[in-house]
């Protein structure tokens, strides 16, 4: 592979696998580390090294092998309420794993790195959109591991010349639009995939947490971005690096927010469908309005959501519920 090779660690996963498929697409060599504990092999297309980041000889030997100029890293646990329960595992993965992976990476000469981050770094939003400069003080485990990895980011620069990025994605949803990849979580937390799922009667009904924030239809409002926008925005984050661009942390998200309510009605419209509905109380620590403020992904790196009309990401990530459920196995 080329110096414009890129490694992708995840790239078994949801969003990685779209990565690579961003990657392919623009004609960048790409190699995978996945040891598909949580991702599918059936979702890489590329060459793929199977190990886990907590082997730091077979990362080692993943980072020489793709002789790749840049890494983008997804390899993180992601739920919230499993990172309050079961912390170890969460600081072990995300933060341990991810210094064995940056050590073998300036070992190896690879001086980018994009990493996968969120905007559950900022915790409870003060204001809402919200800027990069917001005050970051995540409120669970999983905030506080992508804190910490972006907090070595800067020291990592200065000490071995590592450039980086930080994307903090808000949410991420949809599907790719030929719905040959999309989403397959286990278990599936993800509200617009179990409304698809009510909808079409593999699951009984769609819970909803709370009626009575304070928003227009009293259900919590979230920033939903299309999964080949947050791909395109890593490529754009990377070549933002090559052009010897400044290293730092930027939002994504559509600037825009849906509610519950919202994502339930274009779910029905999509479909044809009615979606089944239980009310539950508030979730802890579910704030009412999430939204970015992405202008300097839009300034910066001339970053576009191309996705962002609601019923066209729910149509893309539909296409692959129906695909996936048809498909033996």
């Amino acid at each position: 592979m080329s110096s414009d090779g890129v490694l992708v660690v995840g790239g078994a996963g949801y969003i990685g696998s779209h990565m690579v498929r961003a990657l392919a697409e623009a004609g960048r060599g790409v190699c995978v580390l996945d040891d598909l504990s949580t991702g599918h092999r059936d979702a890489v297309g590329v060459a793929l090294v199977e190990a886990g980041l907590e082997d730091a000889a077979a990362v080692s030997r993943a980072v020489a092998a793709s002789s790749a100029g840049a890494a983008m890293h997804f390899a993180s646990f992601i739920q919230v309420g499993e990172s309050v329960a079961a912390p170890a595992k969460y600081y072990a993965n995300n933060v341990a794993n991810t210094v064995s992976l940056l050590n073998a990476l300036c070992e190896a000469g690879v001086r980018r790195f994009i990493f996968s981050s969120s905007a559950a770094v900022y915790g409870e939003p003060e204001r809402s959109p919200l800027p990069e400069s917001h005050p970051t003080r995540p409120v669970n485990p999983y905030g506080r591991t992508k804190l910490m990895v972006e907090q070595m980011l800067p020291d990592y620069g200065r000490a071995y010349g590592l450039e980086w990025v930080a994307l903090r994605y808000f949410n991420a949803a949809g599907a790719h639009p030929d719905a040959t990849l999309g989403e397959r979580h286990d278990p599936e937390t993800h509200l617009i995939p179990l409304a698809l799922r009510a909808a079409s009667g593999r699951l009984p009904a769609l819970t909803v947490f709370g009626t009575d924030y304070p928003t227009p239809d009293g259900t919590c409002i979230r920033d939903y971005v299309h999964v080949m926008d947050l791909a395109k925005a890593h490529l754009l984050a990377l070549e933002h690096l090559e052009r010897g661009g400044e290293s730092r942390a930027f939002n994504l998200g559509n600037g825009g927010g849906f509610s519950v309510k919202q994502v339930i009605d274009s779910v029905e419209r999509v479909t044809g469908r009615k979606v089944p509905v239980e009310y539950g109380p508030r979730r802890a620590g579910d704030p009412a309005v999430l939204v970015a403020d992405a202008s300097a992904a839009r300034e910066i790196l001339g970053w576009k959501p191309r996705y962002a009309d609601l019923d066209t990401l729910v149509a893309h990530a539909w296409a692959w519920e129906r695909r996936l459920a048809s498909t033996p196995g």
